[in-house]
């Protein structure tokens, strides 16, 4: 019998925006990627900074163009306040030197409206991923540095150069990315032994509860044979191989 995974952390997130329209799609887009939970929804930058000190969230998805502060002078406060969030602007500023003000401040990526909920989707991966790595090991590589500052999971592809693995609004809402798979994959075909989650993880650098998600999601699409080993005192380890052709 399969154990159920284990439910994973929620990733909390404040919205500052003044639409109120605006406001509800992002919520419902934030709360359509799993792992994601709205905790707070502020309708001006001054109401926002107070909500954040308030509920500390991990993230914090920021409109420019507000009422009683805008975005980039609620984004100095929180930066000079020390605040220990991550922040995403969402917001119909394009020119160049809002953009470069924002980036400078810290922003970790930037969404211009109008916006779909397909680019949401892949900064929000992007941000799960990056933060999963950094929280599975104390030290990395440069080659892991890389991967994670520039690597795949924040990868943006334009609709008509998707890898073929995220071809499907299915498996994106899955919180599947295409190129980690990639990753998941190749490392089990240069492996002719079953192999653990953990050693899955250790091998790619990423997080053990990241590994378990690809192994398991592989597994239920039928690119992977899954194999339960019990033995000894604990629970039973599932050890996972490539279904070769």
């Amino acid at each position: 019998m399969k154990r159920k995974p284990m439910a994973e952390e929620q990733i909390r997130v404040v919205l500052i925006e003044d639409d109120p329209m605006v406001q509800e799609v992002n919520r419902l887009f934030v709360e359509r990627v799993p792992g994601f939970q709205v905790v707070g929804i502020a309708g001006s930058g001054t109401e926002g900074l107070q909500l954040v000190e308030q509920l500390a969230p991990d993230l914090v998805l920021l409109d420019i163009y507000m009422p009683a502060q805008d975005g980039i002078h609620t984004l100095h406060k929180l930066r000079s306040r020390n605040l220990a969030t991550d922040v995403i602007a969402v917001t119909a500023a394009n020119d160049a030197a809002t953009i470069q003000q924002m980036l400078r401040s810290g922003v970790i990526d930037y969404i211009i409206k109008p916006f779909r909920f397909e680019r949401v989707h892949q900064a929000l991966l992007a941000y799960r991923e990056r933060r999963e790595r950094l929280a599975a090991q104390r030290d990395v590589t440069q080659a892991e540095l890389d991967r994670l500052i520039h690597g795949e999971a924040g990868t943006v592809h334009p609709p008509e150069t998707q890898p073929e693995l995220a071809s499907s609004q299915e498996e994106l809402i899955k919180g599947i990315n295409a190129a980690t798979m990639k990753q998941v994959l190749q490392f089990l075909e240069t492996h002719a032994n079953s192999l653990s989650a953990e050693e899955v993880a250790e091998g790619l650098g990423i997080a053990r509860v990241t590994a378990r998600r690809y192994l398991d999601y592989l597994e239920k699409t039928g690119k992977v044979s899954l194999e339960i080993r019990y033995g000894g005192i604990g629970r039973p380890l599932n050890r996972y191989h490539l279904k070769r052709k």
